[in-house]
């Protein structure tokens, strides 16, 4: 017989295991499964013990020249179907199709076919047919067509494999038996178990308790249709041998009592929801495996070293993701796994399955591998993690330590030499500068040499943000690549800053909202310090890292004006100005922003600086243009650093150098008397609207606003002091008349 395993995607290669372990030598895996052949024991077995695969289907006839649906429909009449079904039975066809061009419709191929065999039962059946059931049908037929190759199918094992029986209530996110037998079977706790010595297994987010049953399942050798509830499709086929069957299920419960008599089975699980661990026991009974699993209601959070039942164990779980939990929370949540497991499961190796990778960056360790499958149509991935001991730590520490020292010691090659040398000219020209006037972040390397293009900035000593500008499209992909390892190595040499602190971005010319995208959600920050202020940094998370060191001098000038001024910052970013200005001694500062990220990201920044965020120093959510427009507040002190352009939902687009004579007008409209607007803009081909030059008095201060590190650059950004332009009104000249 040939069968069919249907499977969830990316699951193939362990129900080819799976066939194999049945009994079949001749097994294939395909896009959507695995075929192969066998004898009726061996489909019987493989639906017997399969953890894994979702349906089993028996080959019963195959045409490989069928060019349409008329075709299909003949072809199906004369088969004999008396041998599978009659009359008094009731039936469902189903139909897939793959790289066929005469079939357009699924449903109406499954017609055709269900119209062939009951037209073929009425014929051999004196006019009688069998009825229709799509819901509970005695027999389900199923027909494959790829190309010009038909395959009918009879529905072997019935009701699908992953539904073993033991669930009935479940909480609000499950994953499906086969999907948790999928993950236990990818984790290296898997191993263990096939050596005899299943060890310490943990789901400390244990929900329903699926994981853990399936586990309990595969320690104890119990084959999934030992606690089946409903019956095999098989068992009503003709040809079914019940002899053969009650002799395979006494092979596998001798099995399942000989993994019992003699393996150490040693299974954790625990939730915070009380609710959850309730459904999880009364599934874990129905499964017959609840003497075998020790649950706990318990915040994984929360745990401490006395929680943790050994010195080595296995993790296997599904953390709570999606739309039901608030994305700052889901972040906490992810960050305190990785806290938990590295402070308490050192020596243990976990596997956490997520729907969202994003979320796995906020676990500060490096998987060893990963695995994706598809839940419920999620787009999931399993990450394993080995947790080192302390001892292992420093060995690997040490191993780093070991090639770092080698790679330092080797030669550069000719091109990484280059700019190696141009690096270290830079900073032998700019580091006592920077020391003297108490900077720490700054540019230390600018596409110097045109041929490796990118922008270094060191921070605090520690880090490096190195974003290499987008190559033309002319230049070969692996030769851009080899000149970014070069500016890579080049940059390590120089300044010993690791490679695992050198940060890379590429940067290329971006429109509208994609300026502000987020490359990853690591919510990593650190934080660096500028004119007695701490800032907060993120490396990975932007384009941006949340300070632009080009903007200095200018933040520099706004602490000095600030004194006794009422401030407004508009598009404020991450509000590193309105820092600088309430440290100037502003006497209130207003920061407007549209963007909700950065908004909270400058109240942070506030907050790590001491300030208070609920008085005195306001925050708006808006587009600055329409904020402009609907406010009537004068200000002493205003800064306008617009984007090159954007898009906005309820506007036109903006683009500086067309609507910056606007935005200027609207901004000045809220000069307090004598008061003063700082206009920036980092579009390099900017020029001042002559109407502005007209209306206002405008002061160019660009030079002055360069710092050091980006003298060769005057085009990095252009900065304006504009005022209104002072009335003076004259006293009308009198005139006497001579009496």
């Amino acid at each position: 017989m040939i069968f069919f395993a249907a499977c969830a995607a990316n699951q193939g290669d362990l129900v080819v295991e799976e066939a194999r372990k049945a009994g079949s030598e001749d097994v294939r895996q395909t896009q959507s499964g695995v075929e192969f052949e066998g004898t009726w024991e061996t489909g019987m077995r493989f639906c017997l013990y399969s953890r894994v695969a979702s349906r089993l289907l028996m080959a019963l006839y195959i045409d490989e020249d069928t060019k349409s649906d008329e075709e299909l429909y003949e072809s199906t009449l004369s088969l004999p179907w008396e041998d599978w079904i009659d009359p008094q039975h009731t039936m469902k066809v189903t139909c897939t199709t793959q790289s066929c061009r005469w079939i357009r419709n699924n449903h109406y191929a499954a017609l055709r076919v269900k119209d062939g065999i009951c037209d073929h039962i009425k014929e051999k059946c004196d006019g009688l047919r069998p009825d229709i059931d799509t819901d509970n049908p005695d027999v389900v037929f199923h027909v494959h067509v790829q190309g010009d190759t038909v395959k009918w199918y009879i529905d072997f094992s019935g009701e699908a494999l992953h539904q073993r029986g033991y669930r009935e209530d479940q909480t609000e996110a499950v994953l499906k038996e086969h999907l948790a037998a999928a993950l236990i079977s990818r984790s290296e706790w898997k191993k263990t178990v096939n050596d005899g010595n299943p060890g310490i297994f943990m789901d400390p987010f244990c929900g329903s308790g699926t994981i853990a049953i399936e586990a309990a399942l595969m320690a104890a050798d119990i084959a999934p249709g030992l606690i089946r509830q409903k019956p095999y499709a098989f068992q009503t086929l003709p040809g079914f041998d019940e002899e053969l069957w009650n002799t395979l299920r006494s092979e596998a419960e001798e099995k399942r009592q000989k993994a019992l008599d003699e393996r150490d089975i040693r299974i954790y699980a625990s939730d915070i929801s009380g609710k959850a661990i309730r459904i999880a026991k009364e599934a874990a009974e129905r499964a017959g495996v609840d003497g075998l699993i020790d649950f706990k209601e318990k915040d994984f959070l929360s745990f401490t070293e006395a929680n943790v039942p050994g010195e080595s164990g296995y993790i296997v779980t599904d953390p709570p993701y999606g739309e039901r939990m608030r994305v700052d929370d889901i972040d906490r949540l992810y960050t305190g796994i990785g806290d938990v497991l590295q402070r308490y499961f050192k020596g243990w190796r976990a596997t956490i399955l997520t729907g969202s990778s994003d979320l796995l960056t906020n676990i500060d360790m490096k998987p060893d591998r990963t695995n994706t499958l598809y839940n419920g149509g999620i787009l999931c991935q399993a990450a394993h993690y080995i947790i080192f001991t302390d001892k292992e730590r420093e060995a690997l520490i040490e191993k780093a330590k070991e090639k770092k020292r080698i790679r330092l010691e080797s030669p550069l090659s000719a091109g990484a030499e280059i700019v190696y040398r141009k690096i270290m000219k830079n900073l032998e020209k700019l580091k006592d500068e920077m020391e003297k006037e108490g900077v720490t972040c700054y540019r230390i390397y600018d596409a110097d040499i045109p041929e490796y293009a990118a922008a270094i900035d060191i921070y605090e000593g520690k880090w490096i943000n190195l974003s290499e500008y987008a190559a033309p499209d002319y230049i070969d992909k692996e030769k851009a690549e080899e000149r970014l390892n070069e500016i890579v190595f080049a940059t390590e040499r120089a300044t010993g800053i690791d490679l695992e602190n050198i940060y890379i971005k590429e940067r290329r010319s971006q429109k509208g909202a994609a300026q502000y995208n987020r490359l990853a959600t690591s919510n990593r920050f650190n934080i660096v310090h500028e004119n007695g202020l701490m800032y907060l940094v993120n490396f990975q998370d932007y384009l941006d890292t949340g300070v632009f060191l080009d903007h200095r001098p200018v933040r520099k000038m706004i602490q000095e004006k600030a004194e006794g001024k009422r401030f407004l910052n508009l598009f404020c970013y991450t509000g590193t100005a309105t820092l600088n200005a309430i440290k100037g001694g502003a006497v209130s500062t207003v920061s407007v922003d549209a963007s909700s990220t950065y908004l909270d990201w400058a109240i942070e920044n506030l907050k790590l600086n001491g300030y208070p965020t609920d008085i005195e120093n306001f925050f708006y959510r808006d587009d600055a243009i329409d904020w402009l427009w609907e406010t009537y507040d004068r200000y002493d002190l205003i800064f306008c650093d617009p984007p090159t352009f954007s898009n906005s939902k309820d506007r036109r687009t903006f683009d500086v150098q067309r609507d910056h004579w606007k935005l200027i007008r609207a901004a000045a409209m809220h000069l307090a008397p004598g008061g003063t607007l700082i206009f920036s803009t980092n579009f390099r081909r900017f020029r001042m609207d002559e109407r502005i030059l007209e209306d206002f008095t405008v002061e160019d201060i660009t030079s002055e606003t360069i710092g050091k590190d980006f003298e060769n650059d005057q085009n990095v950004h252009k900065c304006y002091l504009i005022r209104n332009k002072v009335k003076v009104s004259l006293p009308r000249k009198r005139t006497f008349k001579a009496r």
